[in-house]
């Protein structure tokens, strides 16, 4: 498939003037602390909300994995049904966090889980657009479902107009009347995958996948939600076995 021939991808060198308010300005941003993110935090909801249907409307008990927890700011969303690992490479965005409490497991990579333990769902919510492996991580993580187990995702529909239009009206906006700098810059920075090559990576490791969009199709959206389930062990062995991981050919 010609989009795994991308990954792994890098993360373009960031600015010195953006390197000196990057990590204050993510976490700020995380928590919905200026007017546009404060609004976005508000859209975003819709994210955690699809990602957590499944448990919101059956709260029988089930081991869940969350990718790129970040702050923690999706715990609210989910009932407590069972154990709660996450994975998250930066441990100062959850420090201190009052969900630390509900997590079982701490992973700063997806890599470092043992492969007996295994979960009924694995989550993440406007995560995947920011992976530069990402067919390893989706590779791994259907390889830690166990039978019948969902992989819930659900990110913002990178690389389409209405949601670049969305984020220089908004954030974008407000980015440079506070520090005078392009956002657009750092977006690159930040989303190193499109809403398209996301779908690809899912579809090829996935049997089956049901999509939902806020907007009318996933070309004109803002957001997008996928429920994975049947991943393709032999294709997931196969990529992660290969060298370097780098995928199938184009």
């Amino acid at each position: 498939m010609k989009t795994f021939s991308r990954f792994p991808k890098v993360r373009p060198p960031l600015p010195g003037e953006f390197a000196r308010i990057y990590a204050a300005y993510y976490k700020e941003n995380r928590g919905g602390h200026s007017p546009a993110s404060s609004l976005s935090q508000r859209m975003e909801a819709w994210l955690h909300k699809r990602v957590a249907g499944d448990v919101r409307a059956d709260r029988s008990p089930r081991t869940t994995l969350e990718i790129g927890a970040g702050t923690l700011n999706h715990l609210p969303y989910e009932p407590d049904v069972g154990p709660y690992d996450i994975v998250e490479p930066r441990e100062d965005l959850y420090a201190g966090s009052p969900g630390l409490g509900r997590i079982r497991n701490v992973y700063a990579d997806i890599s470092a889980i043992p492969e007996t333990q295994t979960y009924d769902r694995i989550t993440s919510i406007a995560t995947f657009e920011h992976i530069c492996d990402l067919p390893d991580v989706v590779a791994r993580a259907g390889m830690l479902l166990k039978p019948g187990g969902r992989l819930r995702v659900s990110i913002p529909s990178e690389g389409t107009f209405l949601w670049t239009l969305g984020w220089k009206l908004t954030t974008g906006l407000e980015f440079r009347l506070r520090y005078g700098l392009d956002y657009g810059l750092l977006m690159r920075y930040e989303h190193v995958n499109t809403a398209g090559e996301i779908e690809d990576v899912l579809r090829y490791f996935f049997d089956d996948i049901e999509v939902a969009v806020w907007g009318l199709s996933p070309r004109l959206s803002l957001y997008q939600f996928y429920r994975c389930a049947r991943p393709h062990t032999g294709k997931c062995h196969e990529h992660l076995d290969s060298p370097g991981h780098t995928g199938p050919g184009s």
